[in-house]
């Protein structure tokens, strides 16, 4: 089915596969970990209401219609979570920005060999940008809610989310975690996993260095 036309403001989710670039070289995992994103996506968003979403190679848009900021926001990092968690199972990991602002979403007449839904709106190209250059980097299975321009009427309900921590220009969601006492035991796990990978390439370095 397709999405209706929309155009107003409200939150929108940028979010791709990390590490897709190096799957290219393998065709058939790379065919795969898409299989896996547009196959979650497809049964996640067929029976969300209000959410909406269209998947473009590796990456998917996804954007809130037509309720209060609060639920927008809400409804959206259900559709995060729950799209994390399948395509998790088939050992993706995803880089989720969202942000609040303009968007536009338009179908138009289209004929064989063509397609065209045309995007608009500063929402997309916040969440865009943070997601591919944003500072600090995101990490695989990170998601994050960009601080600029979002909504007063959403801090209480941001506040009171046991999966949501304030950093400087983000809010970040653990999505992987039930309550706020599982970040910082996710976060010291999580670092301890970079170290050791850090590890693992300095010990390869040394050994061939020293062959």
């Amino acid at each position: 089915m397709p999405i209706e036309d929309f155009a107003d403001k409200c939150f929108v989710a940028f979010t791709d596969i990390s590490g897709f670039k190096t799957m290219m070289k393998d065709g058939e995992r790379a065919a795969g970990a898409i299989d896996s994103l547009y196959n979650a996506g497809f049964d996640i968003l067929g029976v969300t209401a209000n959410i909406n979403g269209f998947f473009i190679s590796d990456c998917g848009v996804l954007f809130a219609r037509h309720r209060e900021p609060i639920d927008q926001l809400n409804n959206l990092l259900t559709v995060v979570r729950a799209l994390n968690k399948k395509v998790l199972a088939d050992d993706i990991m995803l880089t989720t920005s969202i942000a609040w602002g303009d968007f536009s979403y338009h179908n138009r007449i289209v004929f064989p060999g063509i397609d065209k839904q045309p995007i608009f709106g500063n929402a997309y190209v916040s969440a865009f940008l943070d997601n591919e250059t944003g500072r600090p980097r995101l990490k695989p299975g990170q998601c994050r809610i960009l601080k600029r321009d979002i909504p007063e009427s959403v801090l209480p309900s941001i506040a009171e989310n046991p999966r949501i921590e304030d950093a400087k220009s983000h809010y970040y969601y653990y999505w992987m975690v039930e309550n706020s006492e599982g970040i910082q035991q996710f976060k010291h796990r999580y670092h301890d996993a970079y170290n050791l990978q850090f590890s693992g390439m300095l010990t390869a370095l040394k050994e061939e260095g020293n062959g």
